[in-house]
């Protein structure tokens, strides 16, 4: 069966009916039925051999405008030219007219994606995520007397110094006479923190972690098909949402079924699987199956393959499985980088056709887990999800561990796990020939790669595993980002 679209409106089409699925079903594989979750009181191993990374407010730096604002202030201009780095905003401190109309040209030099935000009255007037090297200008409404927050909204870029303020008077020059830069501990930073301060940052983050629960909602929630015949029938519905990334921070999100990442659903070679999807973004949509074998005309490409999915509209894609086991993604294929950084992603296992991996990978795992890494919208996260709010990977002592880890980010991941050397026995959906594996303990993932690693969880203890690229995972005030831990108990 081919790809059908229907112009019909949400109003006038149910997304459940005649399919009886349950949406986003509340509860996730954790390895076998009936393991104890309980690790809350394990000893504290999660010690991280990280660098500090590069922190402090800006380095102070010229007004814009063709003006001296003297020090790292901004002349009184109504146009100002911001400069964002890793892991800096020059300038920090920029001192504006009252009563005009502004507009700030931000430009990202740095390698990571940042936003810039001013906070006004409680609400943040931002940009959108810039990658390397994108500018936009912002425009900001007349500024009343006083000051206003500045940040980079992207969580823990904050926290290592992306920070700074915009001072609204009826003068030029720095405000406050400051120079504008990270020493006076304006912008934040280590700089304004005591040794002790940062210290217990760091402590509080993992006593948060150990603890567990920091968010009510996870994603990756099995999806289970409703049967049409022989057919494995899947019910998707895209949408806006608020997602709590870390406990309490919220950030706009889009989602299947109301989840990020969406809902993992498992197939196995030879199924033959209908995917209905419904649209409820206020923009187009297309979903495209990333490394799986179908024909040409369900690839989801919008204008090559199919129309777009208008807001209101459904369409639907139907295929057999065709492919090796192994993890595959379906995602977003339309205004992409907005939307798949905003979370419209998830996991597609195609299981071994018996249901166990020993034929496939030589051993039958007690604990499987799916890994998505990322960097959009929702900052650096792990199944979107910031530490101290990323979930353990639970395992009994000798257990094996399958992991399937995608990077669905627009970054390199270097993934290192503490305390072991893992397998690697699978890479873009393809099961390596024994002679092909390889142990390492870090591995490199681009966007779009996927990976299935072994580990034989022979050591008790809770054992990190986080992104080495150590500006997404701790800063001054303790770890966030991607940062998560293998705990063998």
């Amino acid at each position: 069966m081919g790809m059908t679209a229907v112009s019909t409106t949400v109003q006038d089409h149910d997304p459940g009916r005649g399919l009886g699925h349950e949406r986003g079903r509340a509860h996730s594989r954790r390895g076998r039925p009936g393991r104890r979750r309980f690790w809350g009181a394990l000893p504290l191993l999660l010690a991280l051999a990280l660098v500090a990374a590069a922190c402090g407010g800006a380095d102070g730096g010229e007004a814009a405008a063709g003006e001296d604002g003297g020090g790292g202030g901004a002349a009184a201009s109504d146009r100002v030219e911001v400069t964002l780095t890793d892991f800096a905003i020059d300038p920090g401190e920029v001192t504006v007219p009252v009563g005009t109309p502004l507009t700030f040209h931000v430009v990202n030099e740095g390698p990571s994606p940042h936003t810039y935000g001013v906070v006004v009255d409680g609400t943040t007037i931002e940009t959108r995520l810039l990658a390397a090297g994108e500018m936009e200008d912002l425009a900001l409404p007349a500024l009343e007397e006083g000051t206003y927050e500045v940040l980079c909204t992207v969580p823990g870029h904050d926290t290592l110094g992306m920070v700074g303020g915009v001072t609204a008077s009826g003068t030029t020059g720095a405000a406050d006479g400051s120079d504008g830069g990270a020493d006076d501990g304006s912008a934040g930073g280590h700089a304004s923190m005591t040794a002790e301060q940062m210290a217990e940052g760091h402590e509080q983050g993992v006593q948060d972690f150990l603890a567990g629960d920091q968010t009510p909602t996870q994603g990756n929630q099995p999806l289970e098909p409703e049967m049409d015949g022989d057919v494995k029938v899947y019910d998707l519905t895209v949408e806006e949402i608020q997602w709590e990334v870390s406990k309490g921070v919220f950030k706009d999100a889009m989602a299947f079924n109301g989840q990020v990442p969406g809902p993992e659903i498992r197939v196995r070679p030879g199924d033959r699987v209908r995917f209905v999807v419904h649209n409820q973004l206020p923009e187009p949509f297309a979903l495209h199956f990333h490394g799986v074998t179908l024909p040409n005309s369900e690839d989801g490409v919008p204008y090559v393959t199919q129309p777009a999915i208008m807001p209101g509209e459904y369409w639907t894609y139907e295929f057999d499985i065709v492919d090796p086991p192994g993890i595959y993604v379906y995602h977003s294929h339309f205004n992409s980088a907005e939307q798949v950084g905003k979370g419209l992603y998830g996991a597609l296992i195609v299981e071994p056709k018996g249901g166990s991996w020993a034929p496939v990978y030589g051993v039958d795992p007690a604990v499987e887990y799916t890994m998505f890494l990322g960097d959009g919208l929702l900052g650096y996260s792990l199944n979107a999800k910031s530490f101290p709010a990323t979930e353990p990977i639970v395992a009994a002592k000798d257990d094996w561990v399958l992991i399937h880890m995608s990077n669905d980010g627009e970054l390199l991941h270097p993934m290192h796990l503490h305390g072991f050397h893992f397998m690697v026995v699978g890479q873009d959906g393809f099961p390596l020939e024994p002679q092909n594996r390889y142990m390492a303990d870090t591995l490199v993932v681009a966007p779009g790669q996927r990976f299935d690693i072994l580990v034989e969880a022979d050591a008790e203890g809770a054992w990190a595993f986080h992104c080495h690229i150590l500006s997404h995972a701790e800063g001054p005030e303790g770890m966030f980002g991607m940062v998560t831990a293998l705990v063998v108990q």
